[in-house]
């Protein structure tokens, strides 16, 4: 598919879902003018389009499959991954928004005071974001680049680190960001030009930390800005892709190397630098520990 077909199938996609949700809401106030069944072709569009999209992307990696782009690690200290490329392809379950070879990774402190949060089913139904060692964590430019596009000002909302958060998380609030478009799914981004056609983002970017802004010029291992908890997010993490274009609705992932790391695979844990970050209670880097 073309960039403009790409363009307009998410617009499309987009707006068939709103129609379908509308008549949801309007259902049950009032009675609507036709058959019920009537009311789920939308849907049924929309899942269409998806379907013609994700096959689309899948016959074009099968006939010329990318070749990985390596740059730098976009954190240091001690991390696990999760939906990693080097398990499945696409990663995150779509070719959508330039993910099919993203992946997610949260910071795993060796020292058990600073331990990650474990999912619970009860309690507590929610976290703030500096119960997480990632939060504040600083995000690193992975190569020498232009920032095309940086945005903080999403709010940090709490986890969703208990059942019925989980729920609340898929139920409710995803239908709604996934309504809203790509910003509110990535919630707060950066968006890199690394050169010869090849863009870096990073998602979930924490409230009020960014250290840039479009149109500066970074260097590899310059702090961004910081770890953050907004968007389409359960917990404080980073969520780092390469793709083929800055625009989120027409991008294709590319796959990526880090150097020194490689593709870290599911809930392997990865250490870049051989330093951990110290934060005071506020989430905010004070400085470096050396294990």
């Amino acid at each position: 598919m073309s960039v403009r077909q790409r363009k307009l199938a998410a617009l499309v996609k987009r707006l068939l879902w709103l129609l379908f949700f509308a008549q949801v809401v309007a259902g049950t106030f009032v009675d609507l003018p036709y058959n019920y069944w009537v009311g789920w072709l939308p849907a049924l569009g929309a899942i269409a389009i998806s379907v013609v999209t994700y096959r689309s992307a899948r016959r074009r990696i099968a006939a010329e499959p990318p070749a990985p782009v390596e740059v730098e690690a976009p954190v240091t200290g001690r991390w696990s991954a999760l939906n990693s490329p080097a398990d499945k392809v696409p990663s995150h379950g779509t070719h959508g928004l330039g993910q099919t070879y993203a992946i997610d990774i949260t910071a795993e402190p060796q020292d058990p005071a600073r331990a990650r949060p474990a999912p619970v089913w009860f309690w507590p139904v929610a976290r703030r974001g500096r119960a997480y060692p990632a939060f504040g964590a600083p995000l690193l430019a992975v190569a020498d680049a232009t920032v095309v596009h940086a945005e903080d000002g999403q709010r940090d909302h709490l986890s969703r680190s208990s059942l019925a958060g989980v729920l609340y998380f898929w139920l409710v609030e995803g239908i709604g960001r996934s309504l809203g478009g790509a910003r509110r799914i990535v919630g707060n981004h950066i968006v890199l030009d690394l050169g010869e056609g090849t863009y870096a983002l990073y998602a979930h970017v924490q409230q009020g930390s960014l250290a840039v802004r479009a149109g500066d010029e970074v260097v590899a291992g310059q702090r961004l800005g910081g770890c953050g908890n907004s968007g389409n997010s359960t917990e404080p993490h980073v969520h780092f892709q390469l793709m083929d274009g800055p625009d989120l609705d027409t991008a294709r992932g590319v796959p990526f190397r880090w150097r020194g790391v490689g593709v870290p695979a599911n809930r392997e844990v990865f250490t870049v630098g051989g330093g951990e970050r110290v934060a005071d209670p506020a989430g905010q880097p004070v400085g470096e520990k050396v294990h």
